[in-house]
């Protein structure tokens, strides 16, 4: 299947690979793979981003936000009497953003993919196929992300094209756009 990603979705499995270096975690995850799309200049993905107003930022801080809240379990929290959102905020403003964040030791080479990251993957490569593409790019890895429901990285986009003023199929619309301009 990689030997059909284009340049720019192959910069993109690298630089996901980068983000979960960054975030201390050991596999590559979905999220690492919209943070890469995010962050990436050129190519189908960033241009569709720039035209629904969503910026690497507001990925990056929707990011952070959820996956904080994944890793903690935030009801169990609550059933306790203790607002989750409001010791983060109080302990991000007392000791710095993200004092909360579990840091692991990574492993050294090349990372793994999640289970999500590989089914983002291979959707990538269907959603090549059903819009005719000889090859896959960032915008197909996007509309990957589209449709891999009740992940971080589907809650994270959801939020931050909600920030953005958009939605998923404005997003898709600016795929679309994206798309025929290329071809």
């Amino acid at each position: 299947m990689f030997e059909r990603f284009s340049g720019d979705a192959r910069a993109t499995v690298v630089e996901a690979q980068t983000h979960a270096r960054e975030r201390g975690d050991d596999a590559i995850d979905a999220v690492h793979l919209l943070l890469a799309l995010a962050h990436q200049p050129g190519g189908v993905a960033a241009s569709a981003f720039a035209a629904v107003g969503v910026t690497p930022d507001a990925v990056d801080r929707h990011a952070a936000a959820l996956g904080a809240r994944d890793d903690l379990d935030g009801p169990a929290l609550a059933s306790l009497g203790i607002d989750l959102d409001a010791v983060r905020a109080r302990t991000d403003a007392a000791f710095g953003a993200g004092a909360l964040d579990r840091r692991r030791h990574t492993r050294r080479g090349h990372l793994p993919f999640t289970k999500e990251a590989k089914k983002t993957l291979e959707l990538s490569l269907r959603e090549a196929v059903r819009v005719g593409s000889r090859s896959i790019d960032s915008g197909h890895v996007l509309l990957a992300l589209v449709r891999v429901d009740g992940t971080t990285a589907h809650r994270t986009l959801v939020a931050v094209l909600a920030e953005a003023g958009s939605d998923l199929d404005g997003l898709r619309t600016a795929l679309a756009t994206e798309h025929r301009a290329a071809s």
